[in-house]
């Protein structure tokens, strides 16, 4: 797995900045975006990004019926990764369909979260 030095510096700038991530919920049954991890059989991923702006983007087609949804830093630790660690679940870093991202184990790109959380 990469480490999270690995993080592009405008995510991590976005992010420590707005204390916000962004994911994709579908409007109708409140799912997220989960998706097979192109890097790691058996793995899902759940997509962030660090814009509303770079979430948008991805509701056409398959995920068209989904809307950006904020994830504050506060939540994530406190409500998601004990859900997303159950389910084995990778983060998939500013996620770009059909090119290159990051993927990073939940526990890694928590511990940078928890870095930069402000209080």
């Amino acid at each position: 797995m990469t480490d999270t030095h690995s993080l592009p510096a405008d995510f991590m700038a976005q992010v420590q900045s707005t204390q916000i991530l962004w994911a994709l919920q579908d409007q109708s049954s409140e799912g997220w975006v989960v998706l097979d991890s192109s890097n790691f059989e058996n793995a899902d991923v759940m997509p962030l990004w660090s814009s509303k702006e770079l979430a948008t983007s991805h509701c056409v087609d398959e995920w068209q019926q989904y809307t950006p949804e904020a994830i504050s830093i506060a939540d994530w630790l406190e409500f998601w990764v004990e859900d997303l660690a159950q389910d084995n679940v990778l983060v998939g870093v500013e996620w770009r369909d059909g090119s290159e991202y990051l993927e990073l184990e939940l526990a890694e790109f928590s511990q940078w979260l928890a870095k930069v959380e402000a209080f």
